[in-house]
């Protein structure tokens, strides 16, 4: 081979390895374009982890800038959350937005926790009535109700029928707060989210019945139509009948007498016919009337 070739060959090699590594240094030293930068607006952050029922103090919040949108319900001013009770727990650097607040002047624990038109109804329970101590704040249970019927039929004995259906409980004793692991807790109360309607049929069934809650899946919220049992038909497999409506016996009256005839037309005679007949004798006139009758 030409050793004048091969020099040229060599020396073009090395010029474009040395141009090579000279370009790449340039690239990678080129100064980055400035990013642009997001615009941020200052809102109430949470600065720690807050409680359900907590009320909030001027150490729990903070203003910090948030990048992006701004959430519905936050606010810039520290003075229109301090003072007002947690109803959903707030994690450290969340947004303190409204829905997740107390109405001002209700102030935290357990009645704040309460929404606008329903009611804490307090039920009695033991290890039975309260499913092992598993019926604890958050979950779901039903309501089932056990005693006789006023006015039914005897004969069927003790009746048992679901009364109410998929009903949150706020608390267990006086533990409102929601426990992730769900550990059972012994108690002697817990404490039921219910309208004001089922908080009547509460009030007679926790006097007059036996009551006894059932521990349902709190995803579960589809309420099943249940007739409801009876003592009798526990070993004969049969469903209890609705109550037929009660059928009045007929009433037996005496006949009433016919009406009296009524009364002969009377037809009125037919008018009588008079005539008048003038006689002339000279200058004397004479009128003379005869009757007709009205044949």
């Amino acid at each position: 081979m030409n050793k004048r070739f091969v020099g040229v060959l060599l020396f073009a090699t090395v010029v474009a390895t040395v141009a090579s590594l000279l370009l790449y240094r340039l690239l990678i030293n080129r100064p980055q374009p400035a990013k642009a930068a997001m615009a941020t607006t200052q809102i109430v952050l949470a600065s720690r982890d807050l409680d359900v029922g907590t009320v909030l103090k001027e150490d729990d919040v903070k203003l910090a800038d948030w990048p992006g949108v701004v959430p519905t319900g936050a606010t810039a001013k520290t003075q229109d959350v301090v003072g007002r009770g947690i109803t959903t727990a707030i994690y450290a650097r969340e947004p303190v937005i409204d829905s997740r607040l107390a109405p001002r002047g209700a102030g935290g624990g357990l009645a704040a926790m309460i929404p606008p038109g329903m009611r804490a109804f307090a039920i009695r329970v033991n290890e039975v009535v309260g499913v092992a101590g598993f019926v604890v704040a958050g979950m779901r249970v039903d309501v089932l109700i056990s005693g006789n019927r006023p006015g039914g039929d005897q004969s069927l004995g003790t009746l048992s029928k679901t009364l109410l259906q998929n009903i949150e409980v706020l608390s267990a004793g006086q533990d409102y707060k929601k426990d992730a692991e769900g550990k059972p807790i012994a108690v002697q109360v817990v404490n039921l989210l219910v309208t004001p309607e089922q908080a009547e049929k509460l009030s007679l069934a926790a006097a007059q019945t036996n009551i006894q809650l059932v521990l349902r899946n709190p995803l579960d919220r589809e309420v099943a139509a249940t007739p409801g049992t009876a003592m009798a038909l526990l070993f004969s497999g049969q469903k209890l009948k609705t109550d037929a409506p009660v059928q009045q016996a007929p009433v037996h009256r005496a006949a009433a007498p016919p009406p009296p005839p009524p009364p002969p037309v009377k037809v009125a005679p037919p008018p009588k016919q008079e005539f008048t007949m003038e006689i002339i004798q000279g200058t004397h006139k004479t009128d003379l009337k005869f009757t007709g009758g009205g044949q």
